[in-house]
C-alpha cells in the first residue's frame, strides 16, 4: 500500500506538473513571453547565465516559472505521501537534465525509448524537435500533451493577434 501511495503520488505531481507547465507556462510563455525563446532556445540554456551576463535579473523569474506548477501541488499531495512528492520532484529534475541531452552522439536505448513510447514520455530525441522547431512537440515530461498544446499554441497567438488588432 504504501509503495503504490507513493508511486501514484509521484505519477500524480507528474502529470499535473506537466500539464500545468505546459498549457499554463510553456506554451504562453512562447506566445508572450521573452526569455523562454530567447534564453531556454538558446544553445547556452541557463538563465543565471544569462540574468548575469546581460544584467537582467528578471530573467530568473522565467526561470522559476517554468518549475513553480510542479511546487504548486506540494501542498496537495504532501498529504497523501510526502516520499511520493520528493520522488515525483526527482524525477522531474532528472528528466529534465535527461531530455536536454542534445549531443549529437546522444541516442536513447532501444529498450528505454519503448517504455518512453508506452508511457507517453519525452525523450531528449523529441524534446530536441522542441528547441528546433518551437512550435512543435510540447510536453516536457509527457509528449501526450503535444497535440493539444499546438492546438492551444495557435488559439494563443489567434488572441494575441487580436488584441494587437483591438489596440490599433
Amino acid at each position: 500500500m504504501g509503495l503504490i501511495r507513493l508511486l501514484a503520488t509521484a505519477s500524480l505531481l507528474l502529470l499535473l506538473g506537466d500539464f500545468v507547465a505546459t498549457f499554463c507556462y510553456h506554451v504562453p510563455e512562447h506566445v508572450f513571453g521573452k526569455f523562454h525563446s530567447i534564453v531556454h532556445h538558446s544553445p547556452k540554456r541557463s538563465f543565471i547565465r544569462y540574468a548575469i551576463k546581460n544584467r537582467q535579473p528578471i530573467a530568473l523569474i522565467d526561470g522559476f516559472f517554468s518549475a513553480f506548477p510542479y511546487f504548486v501541488f506540494i501542498p496537495l499531495l504532501w498529504r497523501v505521501s510526502p516520499g511520493g512528492v520528493a520522488v515525483g520532484l526527482i524525477l522531474a529534475e532528472l528528466h529534465v537534465i535527461w531530455r536536454h541531452q542534445f549531443s549529437p552522439r546522444y541516442c536513447t536505448p532501444r529498450w528505454l525509448s519503448t517504455i518512453c513510447k508506452i508511457l507517453g514520455i519525452t525523450t531528449p530525441e523529441r524534446h530536441l524537435i522542441h528547441h528546433r522547431y518551437a512550435n512543435r512537440a510540447f510536453g516536457d515530461i509527457f509528449a501526450f500533451y503535444g497535440k493539444p498544446a499546438e492546438l492551444w499554441l495557435k488559439h494563443l497567438r489567434l488572441m494575441k493577434h487580436h488584441w494587437r488588432q483591438a489596440l490599433r
